[in-house]
């Protein structure tokens, strides 16, 4: 990483700015140095707010883990775009609200069903689409997806399959793959953070497949 990216934008102490605010920023600036403790910190310190944050937003509990962890990646991943001018505290919660509300989006997208009538002033109404089965090679794509996703997996480490394959084939919570695993839960979520890492970074190169 270049000495430029390597420093916070706007490096002068915001007025008024509280101690765990300055902390923060210390550990900004470490761990663009390089300091990889330094995000283990950042994540002890806000995941369990983090947690209460997605949990208020949203009404499946088993998946405010995995959202909270995403919105980690997604702050990580662009750490070098984060100015002090602001807290990093408001800076990580904007991300968490707007990535929760995105996830909610694709959700309502995702569950709208094209098959049920729908209530106008004039009644019910079906919505009709083409039939376009025989013009498309989207099954082809998603079969193409899928098998890009599980060589990514079957790469991984054997400790970080382990945790992505319970985790999001066999639908394990955190607590059972600590438990089937003999690990303890910190470790298990560390694992699958890691994992996710690697897997982001293996399928970045193969964006153009997706």
């Amino acid at each position: 990483m270049s000495e430029e990216n390597s420093e916070i934008k706007n490096n002068s102490p915001r007025q008024n700015a509280s101690a765990s605010s300055l902390e923060d920023d210390k550990f900004v600036a470490e761990a663009l140095a390089g300091k990889e403790e330094s995000y283990k910190k950042l994540v002890d310190k806000y995941q369990k707010p983090l947690y209460f944050h997605v949990r208020k937003m949203i009404k499946e509990v088993e998946l405010v883990e995995d959202l909270v962890q995403e919105v980690f990646m997604k702050a990580f991943h662009n750490l070098s775009t984060y100015s002090n001018e602001y807290a990093f505290s408001t800076w990580l919660y904007r991300i968490a609200t707007n990535h929760t509300i995105d996830y909610l989006r694709k959700k309502k997208l995702q569950t709208l069903s094209i098959n049920q009538p729908y209530m106008t002033k004039d009644g019910e109404m079906e919505m009709q689409l083409p039939d376009e089965n025989f013009s498309t090679d989207e099954p082809v794509i998603k079969k193409e997806r899928k098998q890009i996703v599980q060589q990514a997996i079957q790469n991984l480490p054997e400790k970080y399959k382990a945790v992505i394959e319970m985790r999001h084939m066999e639908e394990k919570s955190y607590q059972e793959i600590a438990e089937v695993l003999d690990l303890p839960l910190g470790t298990v979520k560390a694992h699958i953070f890691r994992a996710r890492e690697l897997l982001y970074k293996a399928l970045i190169d193969k964006k153009d497949k997706f």
